[in-house]
This record gives C-alpha cells, sequence and structure tokens, in this order.
C-alpha cells in the first residue's frame, strides 16, 4: 500500500516493524552494555545477553521474515559489492529500495561482530573463561571494533541520505521510504 509523505512523494513500506523494534532495541542495548562495560556488572551481562538475543531474532527474520528483511533479497555477492562500492566512489551509484549492497554488507559485519562480542562475553562468565584476561582483551576488542563499524554504518546512512535526498533515519523509524 502506498501513501504519500509530506513532500508529496508517494511512500512503500520497506521496513517493517519486527526490523525497526529489533534495530532501535539493538542501539539501546549495544549502547547500554557499551556505557556500562568498566562497572556495570551484572546489568552490563543483561544488555549483553539482550543484544545476543536480538541477533538470534535478526538472523532468524533474515530467513523467515518480509521481503526486504530476508537475506536472500539483499546480501551481495562480493561483485556486485565491489561493482556498487566503486559506483559510490565515482558518485554514481543506484538508489535501492531495500538495502544497498553496502549497507547489507555492513549488516552481516555487524551481525558478525555482535555474535562474537556476545560470546566472548559469555565465555568470561563461564570455568573455561572466567579470570582470562586475553578473553577480557579479545571481548573488549570485538566491542570496540562493533562501535566503529558502527560509526561507519551512521556515515553510510548519512551518505545515502544526502547522495538519495531521502531521510533514512526516519524511513527506520516509519518504515516508509519514497516509492521511486
Amino acid at each position: 500500500m502506498s501513501t504519500s509523505s509530506p513532500v508529496g512523494h508517494a511512500t512503500v513500506l520497506v521496513w517493517d516493524i519486527a526490523v525497526r523494534v529489533f534495530h532501535w532495541s539493538l542501539v539501546i542495548a549495544f549502547a547500554g552494555a557499551w556505557l556500562l562495560a568498566e562497572d556495570g556488572g551484572s546489568l552490563h551481562q543483561a544488555f549483553g545477553y539482550g543484544v545476543v538475543g536480538l541477533v538470534a531474532f535478526r538472523i532468524a527474520w533474515g530467513f523467515a521474515g518480509t521481503a526486504h528483511a530476508r537475506f536472500t533479497e539483499f546480501v551481495p555477492s562480493p561483485h556486485s559489492l565491489l561493482a556498487y562500492l566503486r559506483d559510490v566512489m565515482a558518485r554514481r551509484e543506484v538508489r535501492h529500495l531495500g538495502h544497498n549492497p553496502a549497507g547489507a554488507a555492513m549488516i552481516l559485519a555487524l551481525l558478525l561482530l555482535l555474535t562474537a562480542t556476545g560470546a566472548t562475553g559469555w565465555l568470561q562468565t563461564t570455568d573455561v573463561g572466567w579470570g582470562s584476561e586475553l578473553l577480557e582483551e579479545v571481548h573488549e576488542l570485538f566491542a570496540t571494533t562493533t562501535l566503529v563499524f558502527v560509526g561507519l554504518h551512521v556515515a553510510g546512512v548519512i551518505l545515502s541520505s544526502v547522495r538519495h535526498r531521502e531521510n533514512l533515519v526516519r524511513a527506520m523509524f516509519t518504515g516508509r521510504k519514497r516509492a521511486g
């Protein structure tokens, strides 16, 4: 179903409610875990387990969700990703209704990094990993790398929003994007 946006352009629902709630819940959970990293104790762990649960949901939704949420609809081949990145550098990239290839690659990278961060955090609570300084450092490295990738993700959203003259942050709240 199409409606009109405030500037009169027809819009289409792209991001379903599950994707939008997942996205903003993940922002809150990761930020909470990050901010409580040093002395957060059980609250840091709760946020971390929340992140892991959200990632597990998103992986399942990537197979069973709506069209634009499915991995089969947006995961690019290495060739198409490189071609898209070349087009971005040449300022001639095509607008995508759903995820563009760079955004899709970022989603996969973030899901992997968040999984690794959660796994190494959990391992520190087990007999195998309890008190391991190396494991703690690896966990911190994954978390910091995730934060860097979040920054790149935000930069990509801003770049794409400017280049294609659409507010992708608003779209992640409303679920709607310009149809054409």
